[in-house]
């Protein structure tokens, strides 16, 4: 094959092309280098914002790209419209707190929530019975669950024997009481005689607070108390301090009508099956009997609230607490004719603290076991107490014959003033002038006194316990009680079949206490075990 030959003019025209068309295409090459690195260097950014695997390559070459402020630009872009939603639930919440204060809210009036008992009918002057108005604003907040029935500030209201029952009711109900709630005392309005004057009876989530009062005015049925009712025999030992005078002028005019009263008497507040009850903010005075009390309930809280009624008026206990478990009492002051807190059978959790008590008989599990029957009591605690000028300070009291127990009992830094007798054990309580020896008894058990301090006027310690069921495991520690004066006739701490502990030294020394546990101890039966 023939050779192809090229002059010397088409050789360089040939070298020529060649060397304009290599220059061309390095120019586009430029270019279009330019143009990917833009592009590659944005997408980069994009996936090192959306992944953290991108290349490390990649990581390097981002800084080089001069638009690289871009895609920084339009992250907020994207980022704005995620923030908007934020406010809305803020923005809500001021919707759903109003309602938390109904009584607040109404101005008096009622709502869909709250029942004034003015809008019932009530005339709130303290001489018009407005006994039905309260039933009707009862009747009405009963249908409706968490309603509250307001009782107003500034006005007197006389209200009869009621009872608010909840056998129907919705739960979680409020009484709201700023107002003042006075007992009638004509004694056709209580027939041959009521054990309550204000019940409330089978409620789940019953509230009781406010400033107001409940006003029992007792002194009308006091006056026959020296006839009918029977006296608590730790009186036989105590000796009148200096501070009891007759004809004191502090005491309630008696009533001109007592005489007409029925002899039974009423409690003036009442929670009868009933679960998760609250009683705060409110004072209960001068009740014919017993200021308030709690029978077969569950979860019971009393707080911050006052009793209050004079010295000598008889069996006007403050608390009563019988066959109810869970409950807690703190932050109270109560003054009374009776024990501040009584604590019967059936009772367990109980757990009291920080209570002022005095006048008064003290706190007192009992008493317990009357008429040969069975008691059962548990897990009771009693501590940060202040008591001054009562008759016993903590005391377990005690009927002969009865059975059961009472077992894991604290008693924890009480604080006693001119009280007759700081301790006390009475398994041989009897409230008339004579009982009937027997052997049988409620059994004691896992008791336990610490930091009981201050003063007494008779007696520092009383253990009197059953000689055929002693008391076992009863614990002493940092007892320190000092007699006030030194001219009144004092005794010497008495023990009798008490068996325990002393933990650490007492003042006075109770050497009475013996160490250890009996020798020998009566055989419980089944009907004794609880």
């Amino acid at each position: 094959m023939e050779k192809l030959r090229l002059g010397p003019l088409a050789f360089t025209i040939l070298f020529s092309f060649l060397v304009w068309s290599s220059s061309f295409e390095t120019c586009i090459a430029a270019g279009r280098g330019r143009h990917w690195r833009q592009v590659s260097a944005s997408l980069t950014k994009k996936k090192t914002k959306s992944s953290h695997g991108s290349g490390s390559s990649k990581k390097h070459k981002a800084p080089l790209a001069p638009p690289s402020p871009a895609p920084v630009e339009s992250t907020p872009k994207y980022s704005l419209p995620a923030a908007p939603p934020s406010p809305a639930p803020v923005e809500s919440t001021p919707k759903y707190s109003p309602p938390a204060a109904p009584p607040e809210d109404t101005g008096g009036k009622s709502s869909a929530q709250t029942f004034n008992v003015m809008d019932f009918g009530a005339q709130g002057d303290g001489s018009s019975d407005d006994t039905k108005a309260f039933q009707d604003a009862w009747a009405a907040a009963c249908k409706v669950e968490a309603s509250t029935v307001l009782v107003p500030q500034g006005y007197e209201f006389l209200v009869g024997p009621i009872s608010f029952s909840g056998t129907y009711c919705q739960a979680d109900i409020t009484f709201h009481l700023d107002g003042k709630i006075y007992a009638p005392t004509e004694a056709d309005v209580w027939g041959g005689g009521l054990l309550w004057w204000i019940e409330f009876s089978k409620l789940k989530g019953i509230t009781i607070q406010g400033s107001g009062t409940i006003d029992g005015r007792g002194s009308v049925w006091w006056d026959q108390a020296p006839y009918d009712d029977p006296i608590d025999d730790d009186e036989e030992l105590a000796v009148p301090s200096s501070d009891t005078v007759e004809g004191d002028s502090t005491l309630p005019v008696r009533g001109e009508m007592s005489s007409s009263m029925p002899r039974i008497k009423p409690t003036a507040l009442r929670f009868y099956g009933s679960f998760n009850v609250t009683v705060t903010g409110i004072t209960i005075q001068n009740s014919p009997q017993c200021h308030l009390k709690f029978d077969n309930c569950v979860g019971v809280l009393v707080h911050d609230m006052a009793i209050s009624s004079p010295g000598d008026s008889p069996n006007t206990d403050g608390i009563h607490l019988q066959n109810s478990k869970d409950v807690l009492i703190h932050s109270s002051d109560l003054a009374c004719g009776d024990d501040c807190i009584s604590i019967q059978t059936g009772c367990s959790n109980v757990y009291v603290h920080n209570v002022n008590c005095g006048p008064g008989h003290g706190i007192s599990i009992g008493s317990l076991g009357r008429d040969n029957t069975k008691a059962c009591v548990s897990n009771i605690t009693v501590r940060d107490v202040n008591m001054h000028n009562t008759m016993n300070g903590v005391r377990i009291k005690t009927w002969q014959g009865g059975s059961g127990s009472v077992q894991g009992v604290m008693f924890s830094n009480i604080q006693v003033s001119e009280v007759e007798q700081p301790i006390v054990i009475d398994q041989f309580y009897c409230d008339k002038s004579s009982c009937k020896n027997q052997s049988s008894a409620v059994a004691l058990s896992g008791i336990t006194y610490e930091r009981i301090r201050g003063t007494y006027t008779v007696k520092p310690v009383h253990f009197a316990c059953s000689d055929n069921v002693p008391c076992v495991d009863v614990t002493l520690t940092a007892i320190e009680l000092m007699p006030l004066q030194e001219r009144y006739h004092l005794y010497d701490p008495f023990c009798w079949q008490t068996f325990g502990l002393l933990s650490t030294p007492t003042v006075p020394p109770i050497p009475c206490l013996q160490i250890g546990k009996p020798a020998k101890n009566r055989i419980q039966s089944d009907h004794d075990y609880c």
